[in-house]
C-alpha cells in the first residue's frame, strides 16, 4: 500500500508539473490568469512537500509522518479544488472566446482536459491510499 501511495503520488506529481510549467509558460504568473498565484504555488509546495515527507516515512516508518504527509494532502486536495472551481468556467468559455477572436486567453486554459482530469483522479486515489496506510490497513 505504501509503495502504491507513493506511485500514485508521482503520477499526480507529473501531471502537477506539466500543468504549472503550462501555466508558467503561457503568463499565469505574469497576471495572465484566474487562478491565485498563492494558490498554485501554495498548492506545489505542500504537495512537494508532503511527498519529500512521504519518502521519508517510507525509509524509516515512522507512522507520524504518515499523519502528517496526509494532513499535508487534505491542504493540497482543498486548493486543488479552489483551481478546478476556477478552471471550469475557464474551460467551459473557451469555445466562446475561441468564437469571438478573443486573442488574449487565460493561462488555464491551455490545460488538457484529461491531464486536469488524471491528475484529479490519481490524487484522489494518493488521499485514499496514504489513509489506508496511515491506518495500517492492506499491509505495505
Amino acid at each position: 500500500m505504501n509503495i502504491a501511495a507513493l506511485i500514485t503520488w508521482i503520477i499526480t506529481a507529473l501531471g502537477g508539473f506539466y500543468m504549472l510549467g503550462t501555466w508558467l509558460a503561457r503568463g499565469g504568473a505574469r497576471g495572465g490568469s484566474h487562478l491565485p498565484v498563492p494558490v498554485i504555488f501554495g498548492h506545489f509546495a505542500l504537495a512537494a512537500t508532503g511527498l519529500i515527507i512521504w519518502i521519508i516515512y517510507l525509509i524509516i516508518d515512522m507512522n507520524v509522518l504518515a499523519w502528517i504527509a496526509l494532513g499535508l494532502l487534505v491542504l493540497v486536495a482543498v486548493l486543488g479544488f479552489v483551481m478546478l472551481s476556477r478552471w471550469i468556467p475557464v474551460y467551459r468559455s473557451r469555445t466562446a472566446a475561441l468564437a469571438a477572436g478573443e486573442l488574449t486567453t487565460p493561462a488555464e486554459r491551455h490545460f488538457p482536459v484529461a491531464v486536469v482530469a488524471g491528475h484529479g483522479l490519481f490524487a484522489v486515489a494518493t488521499v485514499i491510499l496514504v489513509l489506508l496506510s496511515a491506518l495500517d490497513i492492506g499491509g505495505s
